[in-house]
């Protein structure tokens, strides 16, 4: 028998027309590191929750599920709630108590371990991952990454045979994010432990695990090792895009039948079957006005009186009718900036101005009125109604005259939608606003490739209607496929601007997998397409 399996199972939410899950039917063994992948809204976080006893939703569910011989059903408290854990996709969502030492022991302490027991996991825990110098902080002080890296130390400190996790890396800057996912892969190495993790950012994840599921409108499409898997997957909507720069470069280029996955297996393989007489290809002129949309005059901020300073001297300036991205780490004071630029936070010292004209002389809600617009990080904060509809029609907007579709989900509730969905239905709701300068923070949060295609398509839209656009994201790819220049942001302050092109080439982690596979061989490239382009430019062996 398997270690951890579901045999046909189904699954529909009350009320709901359609399954969720349709006959789904896959093992795990003991040991397995695996990597759950499809689109938004495919149902991998509702089989990811089947998985789990204690989280399984409200709902018809049909099929059997099995841990170690033994139905989920009909296992004992102790076993169900240590022996499979799981890691959410918000930090904060399952974060209980209010110190580092605290979240640690409550699992243990809800387990009935006894004191001594209790004080050597948790030392060994916190050794392990590194938490002993914030091991007596509050949790409200860490960042994105502490706070995530706390929840995997909480979940295994209780010892568990089996991890699941959905999407741990969300709100995660790139360094932070290559850190958790080279730490699950030290935990499956080092302990043994299973691993089943639903992602959407799979470039490095892709070449670390020993497996993919693959799932298409609630079903497992496709199942195997990860570098034979990917011409097998080219008929999945929406997959081969999400895939690793080598996976998609190779794909474009080539028949042959397994993939490269990393960065040097990628070099390897341009490299070796293409020449780079023609380094680079031609510049692409942009002019954008030298009027600033948004600008900060050596701006400070602290959030109180005795708190460090979170933005330190801030200098920054956005052109008009531009897409400006910023990217940094957790903690950085990127979403700070955003909240002053809005308004909602008043700096100490120094100047913001929005079109040339103060922030502070903004006065009776006339920054709000077809002037500046943002759209928060947690977007569910701004649904009121139980349909989408309902919340287009509260606010005046008209969904014929926005630049995507809404059509297919104006009945539905805000909250069922999935969350490159419910971006767009926020981003409808300040649209109605008609605003001169949007603000987004982290607005591909949730979002696969084919989502993010959309959103990127919106923007310009919205830009050749003369809407300047900031944006906050951990997300390089789509800062570098979106963005006019990236900014990087570090300690509080804006220690470079460039445009895409120049800000990858020259960034070594905050960069793209692409950049990082070309630079030195060909110039300036960022992107996957360019990299195709320049090797059939250069021409080369067949590679079939």
């Amino acid at each position: 028998m398997a270690f951890l399996a579901l045999s046909h199972v189904s699954f529909t939410y009350p009320q709901a027309g359609n399954a969720v899950l349709r006959d789904v039917s896959f093992s795990l063994e003991k040991g397995e590191f695996a990597a759950l992948c499809g689109v938004t809204g495919s149902g991998k976080s509702t089989l990811l929750r089947m998985l789990k006893r204690e989280l399984t939703p409200l709902g018809t569910l049909e099929g059997s599920r099995i841990f170690r011989d033994t139905p989920l059903e009909s296992l004992d408290d102790l076993t169900a709630a240590s022996a499979v854990g799981f890691v959410m996709q918000q930090p904060e969502q399952q974060i209980v108590t209010d110190k580092v030492w605290h979240e640690l022991a409550f699992g243990l302490e809800n387990l009935g371990l006894s004191q001594g027991e209790m004080a050597r996991r948790i030392a060994e825990t916190a050794s392990y991952f590194g938490i002993g110098d914030w091991f007596e902080r509050p949790v409200s002080t860490l960042s994105g990454g502490q706070k995530q890296l706390l929840n995997l130390a909480s979940i295994l400190v209780m010892q568990p045979e089996v991890l699941l996790l959905d999407e741990p890396t969300a709100q995660l800057d790139p360094i932070a994010a290559s850190e958790f996912l080279t730490t699950l892969r030290r935990l499956n190495e080092d302990l043994g432990l299973t691993i089943l993790i639903a992602e959407h950012r799979l470039e490095e994840l892709v070449p670390l695990c020993s497996r993919m599921l693959v799932m298409q409108e609630g079903r497992i499409a496709a199942d195997g090792a990860p570098a034979g898997l990917i011409q097998k997957i080219r008929d999945v909507p929406g997959m081969l895009e999400a895939m690793p720069a080598a996976c998609r470069i190779h794909a474009a280029l080539s028949d042959e039948p397994d993939s490269p996955l990393t960065v040097r297996d990628g070099r390897h393989f341009i490299e070796s079957h293409y020449p780079n007489t023609i380094r680079s290809l031609p510049a692409e002129k942009k002019t954008i006005p030298e009027e600033a949309a948004l600008t900060f005059e050596n701006v400070w901020f602290r959030y109180d009186r005795h708190s460090p300073d979170i933005l330190r001297g801030m200098e920054l300036h956005v052109r008009c009718g531009e897409i400006f991205c910023i990217l940094g780490g957790n903690g950085s004071g990127k979403s700070t900036t955003l909240r002053a630029a809005a308004g909602l936070l008043r700096p100490y010292q120094g100047t913001i101005r929005i079109f040339g004209k103060k922030l502070r002389e903004y006065r009776n809600q006339t920054l709000y009125k077809e002037c500046l617009a943002m759209l928060p990080q947690d977007v569910q904060t701004v649904f009121l109604m139980d349909t989408v509809r309902e919340e287009l029609e509260a606010c005046h907007a008209d969904p014929g005259m926005l630049p995507f579709d809404l059509s297919d989900i104006l009945e539905q509730h805000p909250y069922d939608l999935s969350g490159g969905q419910q971006q767009m239905a926020a981003l409808a709701k300040v649209l109605a606003t008609d605003p001169k300068l949007l603000l987004l923070d982290e607005p591909t949060k949730g979002m696969d490739a084919g989502a993010k295609q959309q959103f990127t398509a919106a923007l310009r839209q919205l830009q050749e209607c003369g809407v300047t656009v900031v944006i906050v994201t951990h997300d390089v790819e789509f800062a570098a496929a979106c963005a006019d220049r990236c900014a990087m942001c570090f300690g509080g302050q804006i220690v470079s601007a460039e445009a895409p092109e120049h800000f990858f080439s020259e960034h070594m982690f905050y960069t793209t997998a692409v950049s990082r596979m070309t630079r030195g061989y060909f110039d300036h490239v960022i992107h996957a397409e360019q990299a195709v382009r320049l090797c059939q430019m250069n021409g080369g062996r067949s590679c079939s």
